[in-house]
C-alpha cells in the first residue's frame, strides 16, 4: 500500500514552506513515527513523521524547493520492513562493536545529526522511542545534562594541518564562506524593510526609575514563588501589564492599518520578542489585560522555552496587536525598536543601569532604564504616542498604579 507524504496544511498567514532536510533516501527503511523530513517556513520548522512502517518510493520535492500548504512530498510504501527483524534485535544480538554499534542502530537521524554536533557518547544515552530508539528529543536531553554537568568548559585542541592541508593553506589567506538565508531570516529582512519603506516610523523615548518595582520584587519574590508553583516573578510582566493598561487609553496604539481602513482591537494580544537559535521571534501572550502577573510570567517562560528548542507552534505566533522587545537582556543601553507590521506601535525595553536622576530638587544614584516607543506616525500622533509611553513610566515608578486602574 503506498501514502502520500504532505506537506502540512499551512494557516493563512504562511503562503508556502521549503524542504530544509530529508532524514531518509529512497528505498531507506523508516519506522513508524520516525522522522523523515524538516519543512522550514518563515516563522518555524515542521517535522513530518512517517505514518507507519516502511520505505520511501520517490521524492518528488528535494531540498531547498518550495511547497505548498499540502502539496505531496513523496510516495511512501508502507509495509516494507514489516518482515524485518524484531525492534529489539539490535541490541539482542550484540553486532561487532559491542553496545555502541547496537545504540547506532537504534538512533533517529535527527538525534544523530545531534549526536555529532555536540560530540555525544550514544553509549551513555537511554532511548525513550520505539524499540528504544534513540530520538530528538532524548538526544536534547543529554545536551541539556551534559551543559549543566561542565563546570570549566574545555577548549577543544586544534588538530595540527596534515601535508596536504599545510600546501592548500597559504600564509595571510582571507578565508570566505557563503550560505543561503534560511527562509526565517530572509522573512525577518523583507518584514523589517516593509516596515521602514511603508510606514511613517518614529520614535519617543523616556526614562524609568526602575526602584520601585525591584523594591516590590525583592520584598515579595520568595511569597510570589511559593504562593504560584514555582513561577518567579520577573520584569516582563510588570511591563506587559503596564502596556496592556495603557494600551486601554489609547486605542490608536493597539490599532492596525489595513488598506485605507483602521481596525480597532477590542482584545489585547501582546507580542514578546524572543532570540532562539534561528532568530528572532514573537510569540504572542492572548488576551493579556485577564492574565495575572503569575501567568504572564509562566507564559512567557513556557514560550522561551519553546522558542529555545524549536517547538513552537505557528498559532502560537500569529497575530498580536502590540509587541515588547527587551534588548536589555544583552546589554543594549538605548536603541530603536522596529514595527511589527501590520502592529503600528512596539515598546523597547533596555539595560537597567545605575545613573544619577533628579528626584524632587536632589540628585540621586538610582537603576533607570530608557524605553522607547516606535510608532506609525499615519495613525498615531506624536502627542498620543508620548502620552502612551509617559503612562507606562507612571505605572512602572508607582505599580499601585496598575491595581488600581489609574
Amino acid at each position: 500500500m503506498t501514502i502520500e507524504i504532505k506537506a502540512p496544511v499551512f494557516p493563512e498567514s504562511v503562503a508556502d514552506g521549503t524542504v530544509a532536510t530529508w532524514y531518509k533516501k529512497v528505498g531507506e527503511p523508516v519506522q513508524r513515527d520516525e522522522l523523515i523530513v524538516d519543512i522550514e517556513t518563515d516563522k518555524i520548522v515542521l517535522e513530518i513523521n512517517a505514518p507507519a512502517d516502511g520505505s520511501l518510493l520517490e521524492v518528488l520535492k528535494e531540498e531547498g524547493e518550495t511547497v505548498l500548504s499540502g502539496e505531496v512530498l513523496a510516495v511512501f510504501a508502507e509495509g516494507a520492513v514489516s518482515a524485518a527483524a524484531p525492534e529489539n534485535s539490535a541490541l539482542a544480538a550484540q553486532p561487532e562493536g559491542g553496545q555502541g554499534a547496537a545504540q547506532e542502530q537504534l538512533l533517529n537521524p535527527a538525534a544523530r545529526k545531534i549526536a555529532e554536533e555536540e560530540g555525544l557518547d550514544i553509549a551513555q544515552v537511554s532511548g525513550t522511542g520505539k524499540g528504544g530508539r534513540i530520538t530528538k528529543e532524548d538526544m536534547l536531553n543529554a545536551v541539556k545534562q551534559q551543559q549543566s554537568a561542565a563546570t570549566i568548559p574545555q577548549a577543544k585542541p586544534v588538530p595540527a594541518p596534515t601535508a596536504e592541508q599545510a600546501d592548500l593553506i597559504m600564509p595571510g589567506e582571507r578565508v570566505e564562506k557563503r550560505v543561503p538565508m534560511t527562509r526565517l531570516r530572509a522573512r525577518v529582512a523583507e518584514r523589517l524593510l516593509q516596515a521602514t519603506q511603508t510606514t511613517a516610523m518614529l520614535t519617543t523615548f523616556n526614562e524609568v526609575n526602575m526602584q520601585p518595582v525591584m523594591d516590590l520584587r525583592a520584598k515579595y519574590k520568595e511569597q510570589f514563588e511559593k504562593a504560584h508553583d514555582g513561577v518567579r516573578l520577573g520584569f516582563m510582566s510588570f511591563f506587559v501589564r503596564a502596556a496592556t493598561e495603557a494600551l486601554k487609553r489609547f486605542p490608536a496604539v493597539n490599532a492596525s492599518i489595513d488598506g485605507n481602513d483602521i481596525v480597532y482591537h477590542g482584545y489585547f494580544d501582546i507580542g514578546v520578542a524572543v532570540s532562539s537559535p534561528r532568530g528572532l521571534v514573537v510569540p504572542v501572550l492572548r488576551d493579556a489585560d485577564s492574565l495575572s502577573l503569575a501567568s504572564m510570567e509562566r507564559q512567557i517562560r513556557e514560550l522561551g522555552i519553546k522558542a529555545r528548542d524549536g517547538k513552537l507552534s505557528i498559532e502560537e505566533m500569529t497575530g498580536g496587536t502590540f509587541t515588547i522587545t527587551n534588548g536589555g537582556v544583552f546589554g543594549s543601553l538605548l536603541s530603536t525598536p522596529i514595527l511589527n507590521p501590520p502592529q503600528t506601535a512596539i515598546l523597547g525595553m533596555h539595560k537597567i543601569d545605575q545613573r544619577p536622576m533628579a528626584v524632587n530638587g536632589e540628585v540621586k544614584i538610582l537603576p533607570m532604564m530608557y524605553l522607547a516607543v516606535s510608532y506609525d506616525h499615519r495613525l498615531i500622533d506624536g502627542k498620543d504616542a508620548v502620552q502612551f509611553l509617559v503612562a507606562i513610566r507612571d505605572m512602572l515608578e508607582d505599580p499601585a498604579r496598575i491595581l488600581l486602574e489609574m
